[in-house]
Parts: structure tokens; C-alpha cells; sequence
């Protein structure tokens, strides 16, 4: 046995994992290459290992949670190839208005297609809603996973909408509109008129269509060129896209555009910890230049501009979430094959999997913040 093997293998044992084992969450192993690279490089040469075939394992999500929560895989060294590909996150603004498209280019408008066929009918790209409704992928048809999924995201936006005390008439900005789901429910649900503002070319051609005929207009705009007066203002799954250096003018651009008597909901995705929170392989393959918020970052960027009425963590509904949007998958792949390739599905899977392991682990969270501007009385508790 390799010295690079026996030393992950001595770590996984501690996470309960074994090297060829029989356990679904064991890791089966075909070029053994792997475990150096895995000590290079961590969980960039662990996903990159599984894209290139070295390793499988019937249940990622369950592998991946399992050494999250021992902690084995912060007792590998951290190589200095990937303190070096964090050094960027550091020293530059890698979600400047110049390098903002880039996510847009090489994750939401990798095609339409692709993500109708795996999300619910709204298209909602984030964490559903599943308080009070009962099951899990593991045991539930193709069929019922679905429609389990549609109910929770519905249950999602009128969450936000319940929170936001959206009333008829209101006019509300979203941030990041994605593909018009949210802004199309909440004109139709609650009488709205709807602002949203999204850089990607192709959910916002089809947001246009989606939202066709309702008080809703879909703009090409960087948020950070908004400057004009709203009643309401949510940001759904965007935060996660706008960086560390740029959290305080995010926040001062909400603060601009909030009527004094507005309220402002954040929905994201955010680590346990505060620092440049970049995963090397997330942000290589599947969110380039993406970065989790902590607590204390949305604190710090909010505390002169408002009041935090509310912090409600459903972390773990995003597991649920991520496993349904897997099946989905699954199911829809024989139709994705031809304009994908098999590449392009190891690779999905394992982005899929590994986050639901993550969000099983406690690693991340998935955070709801309701705020209100400073001075403004104290909204009725709608809160889920």
C-alpha cells in the first residue's frame, strides 16, 4: 500500500468509510493516482478524481457527509497549489462589474434546457421548502419526488411573500431574478408589480416569455446601476455571486432603493465561518468566483443601513432539495445525453451530491434575513 493511500485510508476509517468496501458511502477506487492527488489538492483533486472515473460510490451525498462530519478531511494539509488559487479571492474583486458575467456564462446560461429538467415548473434554482410535508427521495417514486418539489418551492415563495407582507400594488425589485418564477408568482399570487434585474442572457430571454402578459419587467442590469425607489426588495440565491469585497456596496445599493417604510428579504446560502470561503472545485467547475457569506459578513455590510427583524436557517430542507433535483436528473438525462456528454453528468452529480452531503453535514446553511431600514416601526411577526 502507498503511503498517500494508507494515510486516507487511516482518515476515512475515522469518518466510517472504507476503500473498496461494501457500504453504499464506501469509496471504490480504479487508479490509485487518486490519493496523492487527494493530498495535493483536497476536494479539488477528490471531485476531478471523480469526473475522470478514478473512484465511484453508490451514495456521494452520504460519503461526502460523513467525512464532513468528522472533520478527516481538515487533518490533510493544505497544499500550496490551493493556497495559491485562493490568493485571488483575497487581493482582487473577482465579482467586479467586469468579471460579474462570468458565472452567467459558464453556469446559467449553459442552457435552458438543462435546468427545466431538473427543477420544478417555477424553475426555482434554491433551497424548497418542506416544513410539514413528510418523505425523502431515497423512498419515493420519480413522480412523487417531483411534485413534492413543486409544493415545497411553492411553499417557498409564499414563505417570502408572507414575510414581505406583499401587498397589492407594491412595487418590488429582485435581485437576481433568475428565470422570472418568483416575480411571476408573486404578481400573480399577490398582485405585485415586479422589477427583476439578472446579467444572464438566456434566463433572462426566457424570464421575458415566462412573465409575458403580468406587471413584470425582466431587465439586463447589474444591481449595482439600480437607483430608483421600491416598497419591497428580495434577493433569492444572488448573494452567494456578489463577494466579500463588494457585500458593503450591495447593501448600500438595497439601501438607496428601500422606501423608508420598505421591508428586504436575503435568501442564501452561508458558511459557519467568515473568510474567502472558496471551494476549488465549486468555484472551477460549477460557480467560478463564487463565495459563501458568514453571519457575521451580512452583519457587518447591513449594520448602517438596517435592522435585522429576523434570521431563519432551513439548511436542512436544502439537502431534500438537492436530492430531488438528482432524480430529476436522473430521469431526464437519456434526453440531455446528446448535448451534455457523460462528462458533463459525473460532473453534475457529484455537484449535486456533494452539496446535499455538505448541507446533511451542518457544513453550510441556508439562510433567510429579513430586514427593515433604520428608524422604520417593527413589522407584525409573519415569520415561518
Amino acid at each position: 500500500m502507498s503511503a498517500s493511500k494508507a494515510v486516507l485510508a487511516d482518515l476515512l476509517t475515522e469518518a466510517g468509510v472504507a476503500v473498496d468496501g461494501d457500504h453504499p458511502w464506501d469509496i471504490r477506487v480504479s487508479d490509485e493516482r487518486l490519493f496523492h492527488d487527494i493530498l495535493l489538492r483536497k476536494n479539488l483533486g477528490l471531485g476531478e478524481g471523480y469526473m475522470r472515473g478514478w473512484w465511484n460510490c453508490d451514495r456521494v451525498d452520504e460519503f461526502i457527509c460523513r467525512v464532513l462530519r468528522t472533520g478527516a478531511e481538515n487533518r490533510v494539509r493544505d497544499s500550496w497549489r490551493l493556497v495559491v488559487k485562493a490568493l485571488p479571492a483575497l487581493v482582487c474583486n473577482l465579482q467586479s462589474l467586469s468579471r460579474a458575467r462570468v458565472v452567467a456564462r459558464r453556469h446559467y446560461d449553459l442552457g435552458n434546457d438543462l435546468f427545466q429538467a431538473f427543477l420544478d415548473p417555477h424553475l426555482q434554482y434554491s433551497c424548497a421548502y418542506y416544513k410539514g410535508m413528510d418523505g425523502s427521495p431515497d423512498n419515493q417514486s420519480d413522480e412523487a419526488v417531483a411534485r413534492d418539489l413543486e409544493t415545497a418551492q411553492e411553499a417557498k415563495m409564499r414563505l417570502i411573500c408572507d414575510k414581505l407582507d406583499l401587498q397589492p400594488g407594491d412595487r418590488v425589485l429582485d435581485i437576481g431574478c433568475g428565470w422570472g418564477g418568483l416575480a411571476r408568482f408573486m404578481a400573480e399570487e399577490r398582485g405585485c408589480s415586479v422589477v427583476g434585474v439578472n446579467i444572464s442572457k438566456r434566463q433572462i430571454a426566457f424570464g421575458r416569455e415566462f412573465c409575458a402578459g403580468l406587471p413584470v419587467e425582466i431587465r439586463e442590469q447589474d444591481y449595482r446601476r439600480l437607483n430608483e425607489s421600491f416598497d419591497k426588495i428580495v434577493s433569492v440565491g444572488m448573494f452567494e455571486h456578489v463577494g466579500p469585497k463588494n457585500y458593503a456596496t450591495f447593501m448600500r445599493t438595497v439601501a438607496r432603493c428601500l422606501k423608508p417604510d420598505g421591508l428586504f428579504l436575503l435568501h442564501t446560502i452561508g458558511s459557519n465561518t467568515s473568510g474567502p470561503g472558496l471551494d476549488p472545485w465549486i468555484a472551477t467547475y460549477i460557480f467560478p468566483n463564487g463565495c459563501l457569506p458568514s453571519i457575521a459578513e451580512v452583519a457587518k455590510a447591513t449594520e448602517k443601513h438596517f435592522v435585522m427583524e429576523d434570521l431563519h436557517n432551513f439548511g436542512p430542507y436544502y439537502d431534500r432539495t438537492l436530492m430531488s433535483w438528482l432524480r430529476n436528473f436522473r430521469r431526464a438525462w437519456p434526453s440531455l445525453r446528446g448535448a451534455y456528454g457523460d462528462r458533463f453528468k459525473r460532473m453534475w452529480e457529484y455537484y449535486l451530491q456533494s452539496c446535499a452531503g455538505a448541507f446533511r453535514a451542518r457544513d453550510i446553511q441556508l439562510w433567510q434575513f429579513l430586514f427593515t431600514p433604520i428608524g422604520r416601526k417593527q413589522p407584525e411577526c409573519r415569520f415561518g
